[in-house]
């Protein structure tokens, strides 16, 4: 009879392991077979696709130099709303027509407008820190903390922050 030493039971998958298993902090890695071989499937399939893309690249590239001129880039439109953008040294916010942006050093997450629930914000008492804490509807919260020039800043951002949370948030409200 085989006895196995230690826990049957697999590990969690928890943020503490795994950040990606946090919903829009970054995007999720696709899974390996259990057995370390790729799918013959996956690999027929890509083996196909690499020689089409290589022929009709060229003459995708080729087309595109005639067909682009400087008054295709030119009309590019352009979304006219309100923005929010604050940053210190080490944060960052922006929220605009797509969405909330926050980062912070190297981390950084986006949130669509029906993927938010709540927006937050709390300035520090005697500080200079403003603190924008996005919620989403799966009991989540996701806060980064801004440090102002000037505590005066604070009124000012508050005001910004809402103009944009008035127009795009109920825009998306159901």
């Amino acid at each position: 009879m085989e006895q196995r030493i230690g826990s049957s039971s697999k590990p969690l998958e928890t943020a503490a392991v795994d950040p990606a298993a946090i919903p829009g902090l970054t995007s999720p890695v696709p899974a390996e077979p259990e057995d370390g071989t790729p799918d013959p499937v996956e690999e027929a399939v890509a083996e196909t696709e690499a020689p089409e893309t290589s022929e009709t690249s060229e003459a995708e590239t080729e087309a595109e130099a005639e067909v682009e001129t400087p008054e295709a880039e030119t009309e590019t439109p352009e979304v006219e709303g309100p923005v929010f953008e604050a940053s210190d040294r080490r944060a960052k916010i922006i929220a605009d027509h797509s969405g909330v942006r926050l980062s912070l050093d190297d981390q950084e997450c986006e949130f669509r407008w029906d993927e938010i629930g709540a927006v937050e914000t709390e300035t520090s008492r005697f500080g200079k820190r403003f603190t924008v804490t996005v919620h989403t509807p799966d009991r989540r919260w996701y806060p980064v903390e801004i440090e102002a020039k000037a505590k005066s800043q604070h009124q000012e951002w508050e005001t910004e922050l809402d103009a944009v949370l008035d127009t795009y948030f109920e825009e998306s409200a159901p």
